[in-house]
């Protein structure tokens, strides 16, 4: 095995069949490889270490607030924040891409910061206060938003309309005039494959247009 001299790697194709060798071992033999087991297991100790707590940890009890409703929920610890709106509340709004936090389509918002659901543990929101499209939508802050999307055909399939539309209200915020580069800069964040991105931009630039007059 490389990195272990004197070990025959086709007698023991295995770390563990390796790391048991001990108690085959002539007791001549042990002390030579008792540094490179000592090694090995403080490798393991290190890793397990740096990794934190165990993905088969027992499930934890978190309290937080989701669209305006307290929340009291038990999750694993490995349970992200979209598979927890999604499967435990029902709140299918927020979709699940490519759980990279590349594309877009779980965006909520978490203490009033945009994040990616996917990026997010369920239990790292303990306390917190998150926001879905679902209320976002229920609130009336994005009708107009929504009307100029409808209007303009920025959606079709609307797979990551959802995300769209969270992170489009954030660049709003403000009621100014936008530059179609800082619309497509911010919004940057989202993958679209059916609009070509041109009519996002439409939409959102034609609603902050409307907000700033408003304002005036």
């Amino acid at each position: 095995m490389p990195g272990f001299p004197g070990c025959d790697s086709s007698k023991y194709p295995n770390v563990a069949a390796f790391l048991s060798l001990p108690l085959r071992w002539p007791s001549a033999a042990r002390p030579k490889y008792s540094r490179w087991l000592a090694l090995a297991a403080n490798a393991i100790n290190i890793g397990e270490a740096l990794a934190g707590p165990r993905m088969d940890a027992p499930s934890l009890d978190i309290k937080l607030e989701v669209n305006g409703e307290a929340v009291a929920a038990r999750v694993e610890p490995r349970q992200t924040l979209v598979d927890f709106l999604r499967e435990e509340l029902g709140l299918t709004g927020t979709h699940v891409g490519c759980e990279h936090g590349v594309c877009g389509a779980c965006t909520v918002r978490l203490d009033g910061e945009v994040v990616r659901g996917c990026l997010v543990f369920a239990v790292q929101c303990d306390g917190s206060r998150v926001e879905t499209i679902e209320g976002l939508s229920d609130s009336g802050a994005i009708a107009d938003l929504q009307l100029a999307f409808q209007r303009r055909n920025a959606l079709q399939c609307g797979y990551c309309t959802p995300g769209v539309l969270i992170s489009a209200q954030e660049l709003l915020a403000g009621s100014r005039v936008l530059s179609r580069d800082t619309i497509r800069e911010h919004m940057s964040g989202h993958y679209c494959r059916c609009t070509g991105y041109q009519a996002i931009v439409d939409a959102i630039e034609s609603t902050a247009r409307a907000r700033a007059g408003n304002a005036e």
